[in-house]
């Protein structure tokens, strides 16, 4: 699909729609580097603007660590399937032992994994954007019926908004 296909966002506005879309979808692909492999895991993200910031509550153990530790560029996406809307953010990662921010961004999902937030074992993980890139398409009803319509008359479909932004 070509950019005749869609509607290109200035960078405002495709910064904006990519933070809505983070904040709105909560849970993302986190992926990581190791010297020679991606490692990608869902993590509920805590989204940020205000503060240029996403942050992650997760466990001292694992690799996502170590390997941020030694290559902090990552790269977050979410995705509403059912909407046609994707955002991608990368960014430096940094892992952090603030107990205040964690228990500020503590949620009762987080008892899924540990009692409370004074546990320990919970490190924050804070991802500061570079960049980003918004996919904003219409419906699958509404995106099937444009193709259609394409494929009768010849016509480009108009599949929705898309833009880059530095962050």
């Amino acid at each position: 699909m070509s950019d005749d296909n869609n509607h290109i966002l200035s960078p405002q506005e495709a910064t904006d729609r990519i933070w809505e879309l983070a904040d709105k979808i909560d849970i993302c692909m986190l992926t990581t580097w190791n010297g020679s492999n991606q490692r990608s895991r869902p993590m509920s993200a805590r989204v940020r603007r205000e503060e240029n910031a996403i942050y992650f509550l997760t466990d001292i153990e694992g690799h996502k660590l170590t390997e941020i530790e030694k290559y902090p560029n990552v790269s977050l996406a979410w995705a509403d399937n059912g909407g046609h809307k994707y955002a991608v953010i990368s960014g430096d990662a940094v892992v952090l032992n603030d107990r205040v921010k964690i228990e500020e961004l503590w949620e009762q999902f987080d008892k899924a994994w540990w009692d409370d937030a004074s546990d320990p074992e919970i490190r924050l993980l804070k991802v500061t954007p570079d960049e980003g890139e918004v996919w904003d398409s219409p419906n699958k009803v509404i995106a099937g019926a444009k193709m259609l319509f394409a494929a009768a008359t010849g016509a480009k479909p108009d599949m929705g908004d898309t833009g880059k932004a530095d962050m």
